[in-house]
């Protein structure tokens, strides 16, 4: 109050804060003016402070209660950290988004624009829809129904072995849902009753993944003299297929030696 003591008191009315009303500070808020009623962009009451302008804190600030941002909350400079939030439409240009140890929903598209994205397990309870193509760079993609109205498989390397879930051919074609694969070795004296004419050989071998009901397609191998042999072949048993090779030339066969069967078996349902 030093610079007031030199002025009269008509003329230093200006220089005092005052409350809007001639009551004092109460439940309701009131402009704080000064002594000539030029109200301020402050207001006070016994609960609540309120600023119709900017509010400019230089030192750190502590929020105990609920926070409301009117339109946006922006760290100009370093890092803000938020514990809990809950927000309803939200727009971010750039964000470091650490670890997720809870479930995430993201309504439209999840997109790395540059750099990896790495996602660990990925449960769809709905329909998921891939722009381009999904891809398992190591470990294996479990794929349960897919129904596709083209594909194109390449870079693919299948083993003696696929279990999958239905693959369709065509809109209303059948379903495969069993393959196998499997070579096996068939040794000279097996094939020694063809060298007559109108004879044949049969035998069986061991076909990890084929069953009773499976169609069986394959070739034979073999080193001989003459006409080329009939083979057919066909599932006896889980995992044993069977060959039979007949020697159709009406005259025997000079030379016949062992060789390799190549066989391939399918499974399908309407």
């Amino acid at each position: 109050m030093a610079t007031l003591g030199t002025q009269n008191i008509s003329t230093s009315f200006s220089q005092l804060l005052k409350v809007e009303s001639l009551s004092p500070i109460s439940g309701s808020l009131q402009a704080i003016t000064s002594g000539n009623d030029t109200a301020s962009a402050l207001s006070l009451s016994t609960t609540e402070v309120k600023s119709t302008g900017s509010l400019t804190v230089s030192s750190s600030s502590i929020l105990s209660g609920p926070v409301t941002f009117g339109t946006n909350f922006t760290a100009s400079t370093g890092t803000a950290t938020i514990g809990t939030a809950s927000i309803g439409t939200a727009t971010i240009s750039t964000a470091t988004i650490p670890l997720q140890l809870g479930a995430i929903t993201f309504g439209s598209n999840i997109t790395a624009s540059t750099g990896t994205a790495t996602i660990g397990t990925l449960f769809s309870s709905g329909p998921a829809t891939f722009g381009t193509s999904i891809t398992a760079s190591t470990g294996t993609a479990t794929i349960g129904t897919i129904v596709a109205t083209s594909e194109t498989v390449t870079n693919s390397t299948i083993s003696n072995r696929i279990t999958s879930g239905t693959y369709r051919i065509g809109a209303s074609g059948p379903s495969i849902v069993q393959a196998a694969y499997t070579t096996a070795t068939i040794g000279t004296a097996t094939l020694g009753t063809m060298t007559t004419a109108s004879s044949n050989s049969t035998g069986t071998f061991a076909m990890s993944g084929v069953a009773l009901g499976d169609i069986v397609i394959g070739a034979a191998n073999l080193a001989f003299t003459g006409a080329y042999p009939i083979a057919n072949f066909s599932a006896v048993s889980a995992d044993v297929a069977r060959y039979n090779l007949f020697n159709a030339s009406a005259t025997s066969l000079s030379t016949i030696t062992g060789g390799t069967i190549t066989a391939f078996s399918l499974r399908t349902t309407a």
